[in-house]
C-alpha cells in the first residue's frame, strides 16, 4: 500500500472531497487483509467486546484487553493509520487518567491516535490529551458506552441536531483531529461535515460525510448483527461454516488427512523404526 496516512493527509482529503475508507479490525490477520486492500484508517474498536470477546455489548471491555488487541492489529497493519478505542472507564473520571490511558495506546500498542465517546461532557479530557501531544478522534451521536441514550437515531429533530452541532464544535475547539458520527441521518450528518473544519466520519451516518466507518464483521458477513446501515460485501460466515462442516466430514470419512498431507518417510527411515520396534518395544512388552 501507499505510505501511512498522516493527519495532514486526512485534512487534505476532506478539502479535496476524497472519501476516507475506515474499518474496524481486532486481530492480526484481519488487520493484515485490510492493509493489503489499501484501507485508509483502522479502528481497534471496543466493539471487539461483542464481536470478538463474547460480551453482550462494549461496556465490559478493559484497557488491558484493548491494548492486547491493538498490539495484534499493529503487527498486522504496520503501515496503516490505526486508532485505539478508549473503553468505558478509561478516561471519564479525570484528565490524568485519560492522558495516562491514551499514552498506553501510543507507547505500548504503537497506535497513531485514540478515540473516545462524548461531546461537551468530555471536551476537557480531549483538550488534556491533545495538549499532551496525542491525536484524538471524538465520537458523538449514538454512543454505545452511554446508558442514557434511549433513542439510537440522533440528529433527527431540531433539538437533537442542535446537540450534535454543539458537541461537534466542543470537540473541534478542544483539539480533536476528527469526529465520528454514529446513527445520524444523511442530511444532518452532511451539514455537520460541511460546517466543521476537521474531518467528519460516519457509521450509519449516510454518505455525505468525509469518510465511512464499517465494522469488519458486518462487511464480510461474519456475525449475526443486523441494522439498517449494515451491508455484507461477502458471506464469510457461510463460507467458514461450510469449511468446518466439510472438515468434520472428511475426518470422519478418513479422506483427511490424505497421503499428500503426510510428512514423507523414506524406506531407510521406515526400516529403522521397524527394527527399533522389533528390538526394543517387543522386548519391553515381553518383560
Amino acid at each position: 500500500m501507499d505510505k501511512k496516512k498522516t493527519l495532514r493527509d486526512l485534512h487534505k482529503m476532506k478539502s479535496e472531497n476524497t472519501k476516507v475508507t475506515f474499518i474496524t479490525a481486532y486481530e492480526y490477520q484481519m488487520a493484515k487483509l485490510a492493509e493489503r486492500a489499501d484501507i485508509d484508517l483502522i479502528l481497534v474498536g471496543d466493539s471487539a467486546g461483542n464481536n470478538i470477546l463474547g460480551y453482550k455489548d462494549t461496556r465490559p471491555v478493559t484497557m488491558d484487553e484493548m491494548i492486547m488487541l491493538s498490539k495484534a492489529v499493529r503487527k498486522g497493519a504496520p503501515n496503516t493509520f490505526v486508532i485505539g478505542d478508549m473503553p468505558l472507564g478509561s478516561y471519564q473520571s479525570s484528565d490524568a487518567l485519560a492522558v495516562d490511558n491514551a499514552l498506553r495506546f501510543i507507547k505500548e500498542a504503537e497506535m497513531d491516535a485514540v478515540k473516545c465517546e462524548g461531546g461537551k461532557r468530555i471536551a476537557e479530557r480531549v483538550k488534556a490529551m491533545a495538549n499532551a501531544g496525542i491525536a484524538v478522534m471524538g465520537h458523538i451521536g449514538y454512543t454505545p458506552q452511554s446508558t442514557n441514550l434511549l433513542d439510537i437515531v440522533q440528529g433527527n429533530s431540531v433539538k437533537k441536531f442542535e446537540d450534535l452541532v454543539q458537541n461537534a464544535y466542543a470537540l473541534q475547539n478542544a483539539g480533536a483531529f476528527a469526529i465520528l458520527l454514529e446513527a445520524v441521518p444523511n442530511y444532518p450528518a452532511g451539514l455537520i461535515a460541511k460546517k466543521m473544519k476537521i474531518p467528519i466520519y460516519g457509521i450509519g451516518a449516510g454518505k455525505d460525510v468525509d469518510g465511512v466507518l464499517a465494522i469488519v464483521n458486518d462487511v464480510i458477513g461474519l456475525g449475526d448483527f443486523n441494522s439498517r446501515f449494515v451491508k455484507h460485501f461477502c458471506e464469510a460466515g457461510n463460507l467458514i461454516g461450510k469449511g468446518i462442516k466439510d472438515y468434520i466430514r472428511a475426518v470422519r470419512e478418513e479422506t483427511f488427512p490424505a497421503e499428500e498431507q503426510f510428512y514423507p518417510l523414506n524406506k531407510a527411515e521406515r526400516d529403522g523404526i521397524e527394527k527399533y520396534v522389533q528390538e526394543y518395544i517387543n522386548v519391553k512388552e515381553n518383560c
